[in-house]
């Protein structure tokens, strides 16, 4: 029996009890909630909202947008603006509505949004409107939201001051349970004050899920008795003389909003005890951080009784309301205030406290401590550790009892220990955010050798941690003015400046202007992608098509203009700006080279839609999906990683096999973009038509699964931390599980740490389950506090923000092992993956219980989809006894959430049964063993895989060639009483050498039966084969000045096969192949090789091990094909030739004999 019964309706249409609901939506239900206030009240008035995405609240517009049906019944508009600064003016225009001899409405709220940068780019505005005031029945609310560790900006923000400076009432509520109840207080206060009101949200607020009680909406507001208005109130009127404003707006309007935060008893002591002695101050998170710490210093009633110790709580930081301040700070020696970044709280508590007589003024502790020595830290987010820490550290400073000055001494050491493994942990590999795959950026971002770029806002910010050549940025619509005046004191003489069309809109335009009026060289590479990618996909805010950038540009005096995109044939030069130039985007390097030359401000309009977006709508049946797909011959593959240069697309993969690392297209993730074709290599085959196999999955039907013993929730809440990659369903795990724990009747909280993980970088979700309220004050989990580790990836499992959460003795973890690349990969071929480092650094964090497993694999074959992949791991978790909650909760939160409800439910009984029974498990999958890779075999099993591979690639002399080579390497290595290493690096890479990939090779495998029974085995009903080739004596160039590759279709199969046979030709005087210059070089690769490994071995001793390896395995860094691996050759053969002399010479000094 379900203890609550649950409608996704409830968070907005409720109107008592508790709503499970996120942070956003909660600031969706607001404005509905007042204006039920307004109409009980018998007032007529509506709700106008406005604003401008970005983290945290970059979803905002989109729950509004989705919310309509709800927020038309109660007159609500969302108008979204262009940019912050403009939505503020819209918003100040809500006040001036009674102004109008027309006005329909009693008033009109105005509430108003935008992240900290927004806050400050619309510091002009916020000043003009909040002096002008507000309408008696409509008032202003300002959300801001913080970023204090610029998790998803460009640097930390906070907006405290921002709103100071405008004699803006700043109000920051704790946690989500408050935003309710801060919202309408804020409303209240500005139709009181006429101020416009702040109120502060930041991640660890906004992007929580929690069961919040109705209860705050029915809060009456009470006016102020003590506070004398002034003649005509505080309130908006015209006319209104400068002077005559800001009088009204220095001397009455911020002591009204004080007098109102009095009247209504705003700050307020939250814990109290007789003769109290010290003190805590603190407002928002930063006070659920402190209520935290002290259940981890374990001081409850009892001890604070001991310590004497009184807690302040301050809704409004600023203006700070001095008569709380006063009572709670009488009889105190000592406050501390507890707040984040720069001090607000602090200083206006030392200016308030300043005239009372120094024997009864407390002494005031907080980010200086009384000798003015650092103390709690001005720029990093506070964590629940360094505030339990600092707590802790005042406490040990007073008369208290023995026993518990040991208990807090050995807290506070504990403490410290968890934050030096914090500080000191490296994870094995890094996660970090990357384009998506087929993003436009991958390719529209990069700059010709030479050139440099700057960025600015958007995804394309990434480039600066890519290797773009792409050096500082700007803040939003600042792109490429700081060129303006470098240019005067460089001698470069161009650069590029990435734009994106969302920022073009919102500013951009005017830093064009500003490089024109300028009159620099510079060419700003605008990409039209048809979507705010950034923050979610969202449209432009008003018209724009590139046609009309085209025009926009000219007519601001940029020339020349191109517009590059990959269907150029769309763009007609009637509809575009004079002049303008249409290319396909393979000539973008080439019109690159151009602009770099070209005098003045030009312009490329990069045309191409966002991958995330295509995506969408793709999956929608808003926009075609082309039938046609890529795959890569893996035995053609050489692993040369130019596919990856030429795609910068993660969908690239690595194939690990016998004959070392390929590369393999991600079939599920690949945004048909296909840049990877360009690649030069032969192994690329496209197919046309068809359709990617649906794989069935067995089903599970009613297999009878024992109940597991759940665990019990006592005083503690239980902590579950979930690891994943952005975009793969982890928050979806959070918010089914969050919500099972509703629909059970506990009080979970649920904090999304994402960031920028939706472009393929860590996400975590803190999920944590509550009996009461009060024991699930903090979102987030402290270090040391997950009571399981649920990872669907282990790389972002053995991450510092997953194993600090994580202590043995508490922690078990279930474990996703299957490879998913990171974006190193794109940038290293032969990246080190260090699997099994990144499990041993997750395995001595948790419990020896924990598992570790491939249940992407297991997912797949089960339920014939990796989608599954995480529904399944937590239907493992909950049979292993590790969530607290009941089978039919989850069923029903599963359905609730409404995707895929069949197929999750079927996953989750599968993690069950693979818990219950993992040998039943692997008998219905009943799969044969995996592929050998080249890592799995010895010396003995190498050499006989290359033998035979060399006598089909030509014959038995040169496999006999082979195995004699490879014998006198092992002799040298036993002389020299080494292991067999380096026998096995020449077995590895003369074999590689051996056999080149000549037209004869290539055509014998792409013509190998078993690759075509792979697509079939991937593919089903009509498809063809198209072969993208370059064939030596037809190729042509390409606009890079490659050979130029063709595609060919299946005709070609049969003139490569009669290619095939004439392999025998291979280096001899009729070989038409072997006079071409690369046929050449890698005859000669192989004298090379001889020779170097020759000498190599020669001097082979213990103590040269290392480089001798080093040298022989140098030349499998030549490899790929045609221009990829001449270039390679170029540069390899150089550093064997230095390093062979040295490593010659050194043998010769250590042969020599010691002086007599």
């Amino acid at each position: 029996m379900l203890a609550r019964s649950v409608s996704l309706d409830d968070k907005y249409t409720a109107t008592d009890g508790r709503v499970f609901i996120t942070g956003l939506q909660t600031l969706v239900r607001l404005p509905m909630t007042q204006m039920r206030r307004d109409r009980a009240a018998g007032l007529n008035t509506a709700t106008f909202i406005s604003g401008y995405r970005g983290s945290p609240l970059g979803g905002y517009d989109q729950q509004l947008i989705k919310a309509k049906p709800y927020l038309d019944q109660y007159d609500v508009t969302f108008q979204p603006g262009i940019n912050e600064d403009l939505a503020a003016t819209a918003v100040w225009g809500t006040q001036q509505v009674g102004l109008y001899p027309g006005a329909r409405k009693d008033g009109v709220l105005g509430m108003w949004y935008g992240k900290g940068p927004g806050v400050d780019r619309s510091g002009d505005v916020l000043k003009h409107a909040n002096a002008a005031g507000t309408s008696p029945h409509g008032g202003v609310l300002c959300i801001a939201g913080d970023d204090h560790s610029a998790k998803s900006s460009s640097i930390p923000h906070q907006t405290d001051h921002d709103f100071m400076s405008a004699v803006i009432p700043v109000l920051y509520p704790s946690s989500i349970h408050e935003f309710l109840e801060y919202g309408l207080l804020g409303i209240a206060m500005s139709r009181y004050s006429g101020c416009w009101v702040g109120m502060k949200v930041i991640a660890d607020t906004i992007e929580t899920t929690a069961a919040i009680d109705l209860a705050g909406e029915s809060r009456n507001f009470v006016l102020p008795t003590d506070f004398e208005m002034p003649p005509g109130g505080l309130n908006l009127r015209w006319p209104d003389p400068p002077l005559v404003q800001d009088d009204r707006l220095q001397t009455y309007k911020a002591y009204a909003a004080i007098a109102f935060a009095r009247a209504n008893r705003v700050d307020q002591v939250t814990h109290d005890v007789p003769n109290a002695r010290f003190g805590i101050i603190s407002s928002g998170k930063a006070y659920e951080d402190v209520l935290q710490a002290l259940r981890e210093l374990e001081i409850g009633q009892a001890e604070m009784a001991t310590i004497g110790l009184r807690i302040l709580k301050v809704r409004m930081p600023w203006p700070l309301e001095p008569e709380a301040v006063r009572h709670f700070s009488e009889g105190l020696q000592e406050v501390l205030v507890v707040e984040e970044r720069r001090e607000i709280i602090e200083n206006q508590i030392k200016q308030q406290l300043f005239n009372w007589r120094p024997d009864v003024r407390p002494r005031i502790v907080g980010k200086f401590d009384e000798h003015d020595k650092p103390y709690l830290s001005l720029s990093a987010a506070l964590t629940v550790g360094a505030v339990a820490r600092a707590i802790a550290g005042r406490v040990l400073l007073l008369d208290i009892d023995p026993s518990l000055r040991e208990k807090i001494a050995a807290k506070l050491a504990y403490l410290a220990d968890r934050g030096q493994i914090a500080r000191t942990h490296v994870p094995p590999v890094l996660r970090t955010p990357f384009f998506c795959s087929g993003c436009p950026h991958n390719t529209s971002t990069r700059v010709p050798e030479g050139s440099r770029a700057t960025a600015g806002i958007g995804c394309h910010y990434m480039t600066i941690w890519m290797d773009r050549n792409t050096y500082t940025f700007t803040q939003m619509g600042g792109e490429g003015v700081p060129w303006t005046a470098i240019s005067h004191y460089t001698d470069d003489k161009h650069i590029f400046v990435n734009l994106g069309d969302g920022t073009y809109f919102h500013s951009g335009i005017l830093a064009i202007r500003q490089s024109v009026s300028a009159k620099v060289n510079v060419t700003y590479k605008l990409l039209y992608n048809d979507a705010v990618a950034m923050t979610g996909g969202q449209p432009i805010d008003g018209y724009m098509t590139p046609e009309l950038m085209t025009k926009q540009l000219q007519n601001e005096g940029v020339s020349p203009i191109y517009l590059i995109s990959d269907n150029p044939d769309a763009y007609s030069p009637s509809m575009l700006a004079p002049g303008v130039k249409v290319l396909h985007r393979d000539h973008l390097d080439q019109v690159m080279l151009t602009l770099r030359e070209t005098e003045g401000c030009s312009a490329i309009v990069y045309v191409q839609t966002c991958a995330a977006e295509k995506r969408r709508r793709r999956s929608r049946g808003l926009l075609e999906d082309p039938p046609k797909r890529v795959f890569i011959n893996a035995a053609v593959c050489e692993g040369c990683g130019d596919c990856s240069v030429q795609s910068n697309c993660i969908s690239v993969e690595p194939l690990e096999t016998e004959f070392g690392r390929k590369r393999q297209i991600n079939q599920s993730s690949c945004n048909k973009d296909f840049s990877c074709v360009k690649g030069f290599c032969p192994s690329f085959v496209t197919v046309n038509g068809g359709q990617r196999k649906k794989r069935k999955g067995l089903e599970i039907g009613d297999i009878d699964i024992p109940l597991p013993t759940l665990p019990v929730i006592g005083e503690r809440p239980w902590n579950v931390a979930i690891a994943g990659v952005g975009g793969t369903g982890i928050l979806t795990i959070g918010a089914i599980l969050g919500m099972a724990a509703y629909v059970d009747g506990y009080v979970p909280m649920i904090l999304d740490m994402a960031g920028l993980a939706q472009k393929g970088g860590a996400v975590m979700s803190h999920l944590r389950i509550g009996r009461q309220q009060q024991d699930v004050t903090s979102s987030r989990i402290v270090n040391g506090g997950a009571d399981l580790l649920l990872a669907a990836d282990d790389i972002v499992g053995a991450s510092k923000e997953a194993v600090t959460l994580c202590k043995p003795e508490r922690t078990m973890a279930i474990v996703n092992t299957g490879l998913m690349p990171v974006a190193d990969f794109v940038r290293n071929r032969d990246f080190d993956f260090k699997t099994g480092s990144v499990v041993h650094t997750i395995a001595k964090t948790v419990h020896d219980g924990s598992v570790f497993l491939d249940f992407g694999h297991v997912a797949t074959a089960l339920t014939g989809d990796a989608i599954s992949t995480n529904i399944l791991l937590t239907g493992f978790a909950w049979q292993r006894g590790l969530l607290p909650l009941t089978l039919e909760a989850i069923d029903k939160a599963i359905e609730l959430n409404g995707v895929a409800v069949e197929q999750s439910k079927a996953a989750f009984q599968w993690g069950r049964m693979l818990a219950h029974d993992p040998h039943a498990v692997d008998r219905l999958i009943g799969e044969k063993p995996a592929a050998k890779t080249l890592a799995d075999m010895d010396l003995r099993e190498l050499v006989a895989h290359r033998n035979s591979h060399l006598t089909a690639y030509q014959g038995r002399r040169l496999a006999k060639r082979y195995a004699a080579f490879v014998e006198r390497a092992t002799a040298f290595a036993e002389k020299a009483r080494l292991s067999d290493r380096v026998a096995y690096a020449v077995a590895v890479t003369y074999a590689r050498v051996l056999a080149y990939k000549d037209e004869y090779e290539v055509a014998r495998l792409l013509t190998d039966p078993a690759f075509e029974a792979d697509l079939r085995e991937e593919m089903e009903g009509e498809f063809k084969l198209l072969f993208n080739l370059a064939p030596p004596f037809m190729a042509g160039k390409d606009p890079n000045g490659r050979p130029r590759k063709r595609e060919f279709g299946a005709w070609i199969l049969p003139v490569l096969r009669q290619l095939a046979r004439f392999k025998g030709l291979r280096g001899t005087p009729l070989d038409p192949f072997g006079y071409l210059p690369e046929r050449k070089l890698e005859r000669r690769l192989i004298r090379e090789y001889e020779t170097a490994a020759t000498k190599v071995l020669g001097g082979l001793r213990p103590d040269n091990e290392l480089e001798a390896l080093a040298i022989l395995t140098l030349f499998d860094e030549i490899r790929g094909f045609g221009p990829v691996k001449e270039a390679a050759a170029d540069k390899i053969l150089a550093q064997i030739a230095e390093r062979l002399t040295t490593y010659e010479k050194t043998g010769e000094t250590a042969r020599m004999p010691d002086a007599a």
